[in-house]
């Protein structure tokens, strides 16, 4: 058993953007202090995968490797979502010894590695039988920003697609649902078994990139999807382990709640604060004093060339401006 980690790097992190830009995306920012969530996240399987290999896209390629601690780097040609990523990224660990691999996204935050890592070794056990293996996120919430999993034993009954607030509140209630994280554990030869069956197109682009065509000839073979609606959804024999490690995926601003340390005023990242009949605000001015005086739930973000002000409930909106500022032509600040 030759396990590998496969990190999925190509996501521009736009609901942190002005932090998040293209060519430095989230998973290269130390996003809560200490090292890149690309970092932390190569560090949490360092003791169970025997190798690494991190996939990404050209604009920040560079910004990527400086974060890959030596693991080998791969570049997609375009973004095609993450199926086509996983599955060339496993043709590569297999070509390197991998005979499993651990799919994780690079840019989550995981307060308990050690319970992570447990969750991991149970998943790559189960993995051996030629099962594909999910890791289902206990939740704390009635979250409609995430899909779901329906667990029946330790076998995936249904995925659920992001559930509106009625259908999110029966789901925690419930008490059998899990959040999907997107964390895969699978052989390399059952996965492509799998895609085979369920993504025949991509299968065979993969094929004849084992045989020795250009990824650039083949990549536009491959289905635009995710390996969830391509594979997991459909495939017969998903097992979930259960993951209860203190997990987020960091994705917008309202995140700084779970990673920074409340104080006056709010979850606050700067150098010195002043708060004045002010609360429950979120503020990144690294470097900078920070006075608040009388404003409640606002997120403010500082940057040497951009500056967002929103209120806390429209954090999910930031990812509206880089399409405004495509739309004028002001890519620099994307």
């Amino acid at each position: 058993m030759t396990p590998h980690a496969l990190v999925l790097a190509g996501g521009r992190g736009t609901r942190f953007w002005p932090l998040s830009r293209r060519a430095r995306p989230k998973q290269v920012l130390a996003v809560g202090g200490g090292e890149s969530l690309l970092a932390r996240t190569l560090a949490r399987v360092s003791g169970l995968a025997e190798g690494a290999v991190v996939v990404t896209g050209p604009d920040m390629e560079a910004a990527v490797r400086a974060e890959s601690g030596g693991a080998r780097v791969i570049v997609e040609p375009s973004g095609r979502n993450t199926l086509p990523a996983i599955a060339w990224g496993a043709l590569v660990a297999a070509e390197h010894g991998a005979d499993t691999v651990i799919v994780l996204p690079s840019d989550h935050h995981v307060s308990r590695p050690e319970a992570l890592r447990e969750a991991l070794a149970e998943a790559i056990s189960l993995a051996q039988s030629g099962t594909l293996v999910t890791l289902g996120v206990k939740p704390t919430r009635a979250e409609t920003g995430f899909g779901w999993i329906e667990a029946d034993g330790n076998r995936v009954a249904r995925f659920v697609e992001k559930p509106p607030q009625a259908v999110a509140d029966s789901l925690y209630l419930g008490g059998r649902h899990l959040w999907n994280a997107g964390m895969f554990v699978f052989r390399v030869d059952a996965f492509r078994a799998a895609l085979s069956r369920h993504a025949p197109a991509t299968a065979a682009a993969l094929d004849r990139i084992a045989g020795g065509e250009p990824v650039a000839t083949c990549w536009s073979s491959m289905d635009a999807t995710s390996i969830d609606y391509a594979v997991m959804e459909k495939h017969d024999d998903v097992r979930v382990v259960p993951l209860d490690c203190g997990w987020s995926d960091v994705g917008s601003w309202t995140a700084l709640d779970e990673l920074v340390v409340a104080g006056p005023g709010g979850a606050l990242v700067c150098a010195e604060r002043v708060a004045i009949e002010a609360s429950g605000n979120l503020v990144h001015a690294e470097g900078k004093l920070v006075a608040l005086v009388g404003v409640h739930d606002l997120v403010v973000v500082d940057t040497p060339d951009a500056l967002l002000v929103m209120r806390r409930d429209e954090a999910q909106r930031a990812r509206e401006v880089l399409a405004d500022l495509d739309a004028r032509g002001l890519s620099r600040y994307t």
